[in-house]
């Protein structure tokens, strides 16, 4: 049995008096952690000519953020819960600040990845602290405001990230360049430590499931072992060896699952919980998220350097461009939690079509472009891809945890953010891997792109396949 801890008690009829000037401070801390996925994306280009990063190299920038904070964020979620959400924050948030300035001044591609993978850690020990938080602080009407902002904030930011990378590498302030999409975390990260000391309250879980440090690093074994021969494949001619590392680590993590799920002292709290997969929409959820979070995140990575490489697009036109995407997404955030509730899994499929329409309209602005392709002829592409995701994206997670037992809300709810980055990380892996092998085997940089495109498509084709395979029938948002 546990119990809920705060310096106001949740369920009590006085609330933290506090708690709107404590959510501008936990949102923006969220914001950090989304503007580092997306303002990398658009820096790429710039920092493999300043540093004279590799292909690889620049898969590993991306990928290794991703992949540290998929692989920490239960156990940062669970040492916030025992020793004080609030205090795991801060630590957190000024650890972002420290590892925002080492990326910034990183000299070699290998200092700047090992800076991004501990940017990564510092980052998953911030963001379940603030969902967290929020949820306690906030109760009723206040509770579904609140995320209702915090789920435009987020959209606004990832649209942000692309622009404001974009603004910054194009200024060249201090002539700092890339450096400065890193380094321009740093002071805010600071106040938001000085804000958080005097607006965030405290709050605990006593009697909650202590980490379990051994599962933590199977998990983490596991899931480096599939990431890595993505990433180093190519370099290597995809020995053998790499192959059966992926087997290996899928194999860490099923048994990892069953050895949790046999064991009934560690079935409570266990970091893979068999119970959220047993049923359809368990299971069948979690494989649309992969193969479609895949396809996105993988695609914007790629798509930046494309426009900057292969198109000769200033960084600020390709983070002007790449924006229509993100502002599809928001065009349809408003209405995607009446959608589910009225179509449940069908609304998921619609978001799978919706983006493959997308993706044709793009290469089909590609294959009529005559040399140097128009930015606005990207922008319906976009602008549908990013609809699509919205359509994807809240209503899978609604439809998820709805099929989860309730004891089981809190690891299901991790499990799904951990698929969620893993899938990104992957994504990067993959589609980074066959744009680059495409382009070093002389196909040039439409080939390398429409290829890359193609398998996005073919991922969401089969995630709105797997639709099918959810729970029938509508949902509650």
């Amino acid at each position: 049995m546990t119990t809920e801890t705060t310096s106001v008690e949740p369920d009590s009829d006085v609330l933290y008096p506090r708690r709107w000037a404590a959510m501008v401070v936990l949102v923006l801390a969220f914001v950090l952690d989304l503007l580092s996925v997306t303002i990398v994306n658009v820096g790429l280009s710039a920092i493999q000519h300043d540093l004279g990063a590799g292909p690889t190299d620049l898969e590993w920038i991306s990928a290794a953020y991703l992949l540290s904070f998929a692989v920490v964020l239960i156990t940062a979620a669970r040492l916030g819960d025992l020793y004080g959400r609030k205090r795991v924050f801060l630590l957190g948030l000024a650890a972002f600040a420290v590892t925002s300035a080492w990326c910034g001044l990183a000299n070699s591609p290998g200092e700047l990845i090992a800076a991004r993978t501990v940017q990564g850690l510092a980052a998953a020990a911030i963001a379940p602290q603030v969902m967290s938080l929020l949820f306690v602080i906030f109760t009723g009407r206040e509770r579904a405001t609140v995320f209702g902002v915090f789920g435009l904030v987020s959209g606004l930011a990832q649209a942000g990230g692309l622009l404001l990378g974009g603004v910054l590498i194009t200024a060249d302030i201090a002539g700092l360049g890339w450096r400065m999409i890193f380094l321009v975390t740093v002071p805010v990260a600071i106040v938001l430590v000085g804000l958080g000391v005097w607006l965030v309250p405290e709050s605990r879980v006593v009697g909650g499931v202590r980490p379990r440090w051994g599962a933590t690093a199977v998990l983490v074994v596991g899931l480096v072992a599939i990431v890595f021969p993505l990433l180093e494949g190519r370099t290597y001619g995809w020995p053998a060896w790499g192959w059966a590392l992926m087997a290996a680590g899928v194999l860490a993590v099923v048994g990892l699952a069953v050895a949790e799920h046999n064991s009934p002292a560690r079935r409570a709290g266990a970091l893979l919980p068999v119970a959220v997969f047993r049923s359809r929409t368990g299971a069948g959820g979690l494989l649309v998220l992969l193969l479609s979070f895949s396809g996105f995140a993988g695609f914007m990575m790629i798509f930046p350097l494309w426009l900057q490489d292969g198109q000769r697009f200033s960084a600020l036109d390709a983070g002007l461009v790449t924006v229509a995407f993100a502002a599809g997404g928001l065009a349809m955030a408003a209405f995607t939690g009446r959608l589910t509730v009225r179509f449940g899994r069908f609304i998921v499929l619609a978001g799978c079509l919706v983006s493959v329409a997308g993706g044709v309209a793009l290469l089909i602005a590609v294959g009529a472009a005559d040399g140097t392709i128009g930015s606005w002829s990207l922008v319906p592409g976009l602008f549908l891809l990013g609809v699509g995701m919205t359509l994807v994206m809240p209503p899978l997670t609604t439809l998820f945890l709805s099929a989860v037992p309730p004891e089981y809300a809190g690891s299901a709810s991790g499990v799904w953010t951990t698929g969620q980055q893993f899938g990104s990380a992957v994504g990067v892996a993959a589609l980074s891997t066959i744009f680059f092998a495409v382009l070093e085997g002389t196909g040039g940089y439409e080939s390398a792109f429409t290829t890359t495109a193609i398998v996005m498509l073919a991922a969401l084709v089969v995630s709105a396949g797997l639709c099918l395979v959810l729970a029938p029938g509508k949902q509650q948002a």
